[in-house]
């Protein structure tokens, strides 16, 4: 039996949750199955998810948003922008099932999955405990600090700096595979991730410098416009580690299939968040938490995406 795992791309929430999902469905449900990942990434504009994807015998669709296929087997999220439309959020809740599952008050997808795999199916973690509990503090921004988040120094964070950073499709898929069996400390070990983390390590440290330079800080919101530069797949906690007074970070950046629009909260700011910034992001058709959202825009589009930005910078100083 064939088993499609689809997941949020570039990021560790997404593989960790398809790697939780994975060892779930294998000593549970059934272990006679061959399990393939196809990563999804948030487009301009859309609307649905393409039925292509959807070619298992069984299908799930984990960190990422829902879809009313008839073919969507399992499906897990903890987005407040989980629905691609009001007709797909009237769809998942017409009918109750005991395979979908959603719950925006959990940081992490994983810890979701975990949680339910858990309680309705006599699920153990085991050693992926560890992997449970880093996807809650990568996903839930549960640093001590910025400095941790942005230096680096311990393997998970390594890993996600991988998983973030390459641009080799492939590693993906293999380390949702490690993740099921290896401590991240091992996974770090493995030639080949050892081998993608040094150069990507190294470009960390040039774009953390570039985002020093290129951004400024006014009424407790940092911006800075990263188009022109190769800083696909930066570290959002680096506007924190030089700006720790601010509140936000609001920036632009533009790689060969987008223009995105991020913005984020400061976990440790001095200043309480007066904003959703999900909720302000889904008014330009993106979406993501209260404390950190997102908006992609078509490659050419950049100006309009740089419009946004402005307006939410003037919305969140307001």
């Amino acid at each position: 039996m064939k088993v499609r795992v689809l997941h949020h791309n570039h990021c560790f929430d997404g593989l960790a949750s398809a790697a939780v999902f994975s060892r779930f469905y294998q000593e549970n449900i059934s272990d006679v199955v061959e399990i393939d990942y196809t990563g999804l990434a948030h487009k301009p504009n859309q609307r649905v998810i393409e039925e292509e994807l959807l070619d298992g015998e069984v299908n799930a669709i984990v960190d990422f948003k829902y879809s009313p296929s008839d073919n969507l087997t399992w499906w897990f999220d903890h987005h407040q922008s989980a629905f691609l439309s009001p007709e797909d959020e009237k769809h998942f809740f017409a009918e109750p099932s005991k395979t979908k599952f959603y719950d925006p008050n959990y940081r992490s997808c994983t810890k979701l999955i975990a949680d339910v795999a858990s309680s309705k199916f006599g699920f153990e973690e085991g050693n992926l405990r560890d992997l449970i509990e880093w996807a809650d503090i990568i996903d839930g921004a549960r640093y001590e600090d910025a400095k941790t988040a942005v230096e680096l120094k311990v393997p998970a964070l390594q890993l996600m700096l991988v998983i973030e950073a390459t641009r080799n499709q492939e590693l993906h898929g293999k380390i949702i595979r490690y993740m099921q069996t290896k401590e991240l400390a091992e996974i770090m070990n493995e030639p080949e991730i050892r081998t993608e983390f040094e150069p990507l390590y190294d470009r960390h440290v040039k774009t953390s410098d570039l985002i020093r330079t290129a951004a400024s800080c006014e009424e407790g919101v940092v911006f800075f416009d990263l188009v022109g530069h190769d800083a696909e797949g930066y570290n959002k906690f680096i506007p924190y580690y030089f700006f720790p007074q601010c509140t936000y970070s609001v920036s632009v950046s533009l790689t060969p299939s987008r223009a995105k629009v991020s913005a984020g909260f400061n976990p440790w700011s001095p200043t309480p968040r007066r904003h959703n910034l999900a909720s302000i992001c889904e008014r330009f058709n993106g979406g993501g938490h209260a404390v950190v959202g997102a908006i992609s825009f078509r490659p050419d589009e950049v100006e309009i995406a740089r419009a946004a930005a402005l307006a939410i910078v003037r919305e969140l100083r307001s």
